[in-house]
């Protein structure tokens, strides 16, 4: 099945209110200048800059938020809900990122109702799993990521409504990847999971992300892999030089 290609930049908490529209522009303005892009383009700043930057690049590219609450609204003190997300902008949420489930202690269960609410509101939830480098070690990496697929992934997903983005946690920040083999067979487990899953329709049509040290030097090889559906950059994605190098690699 032919899969559009997904390049996500999660910013994690970095950049400033004026540098985060600037980066934001920089790379919307590339990507429009674009004839015919062979992918689509999305960014998830900080919460705070979520309406700023979605103003700022006017459906150019795509905005999201880095996490969100389940609920709708509430006693949830610090928390945002996927309709305030909706309403500054944003159509896609990262849910289940590694560092929000070692940092907040949130489980499969939580990640999977915090992916129903996205689904909910009409969003497009980006659910990450993978495995630690302990687990690597163990040899337990496609296990754990199966589990993950069964626990974090909601019953009422589809290949409109979620993408799902591996990265192993030992790679992420690190500079270390796995070897291009290694992605696609974690890749090509993860799509048959999700097919005893959610059926063989859905993970045909399921876009599979790589994350974890992605650069603009290693873009091009893994997103050359027939179960890999595009990228979940991490630190790269602070550069407009190098997010352009790595939307580059799916043209």
């Amino acid at each position: 099945m032919n899969r559009r290609p997904l390049v996500a930049g999660n910013w994690k908490m970095n950049e400033l209110r004026a540098e985060g529209i600037a980066l934001a522009t920089g790379i919307a303005d590339f990507y429009a200048e674009l004839t015919a892009p062979k992918c689509d383009v999305l960014v998830c700043p900080p919460a705070l800059w979520v309406a700023g930057v979605a103003d700022a690049v006017k459906d150019k590219i795509a905005v999201g938020a880095q996490d969100a609450h389940a609920a709708e609204s509430g006693a949830h003190t610090g928390d945002i809900s996927v309709p305030m997300i909706k309403d500054a902008g944003a159509t896609y949420v990262i849910v289940g990122h590694s560092e929000r489930r070692t940092d907040h202690h949130e489980t499969d269960a939580d990640v999977k109702a915090k992916a129903a609410a996205v689904i909910k509101h009409g969003l497009t939830a980006v659910i990450c799993i993978g495995e630690t480098e302990a687990q690597r070690d163990a040899g337990k990496t496609i296990d754990v990521c199966r589990s993950q697929i069964q626990g974090s992934v909601p019953e009422e997903a589809t290949a409109e409504n979620v993408v799902i983005a591996y990265e192993p946690v030992w790679a992420i920040g690190t500079g270390r990847t796995p070897t291009t083999q290694d992605v696609e067979d974690v890749h090509a487990a993860i799509r048959a999971e999700v097919a005893a899953k959610l059926g063989k329709e859905a993970a045909d049509g399921m876009r599979l992300l790589y994350g974890g040290s992605v650069k603009p030097a290693n873009a091009k090889e893994l997103m050359a892999l027939p179960d890999v559906d595009g990228a979940l950059v991490g630190g790269a994605s602070l550069k407009v030089a190098d997010f352009r190098a790595i939307i580059e690699a799916c043209l």
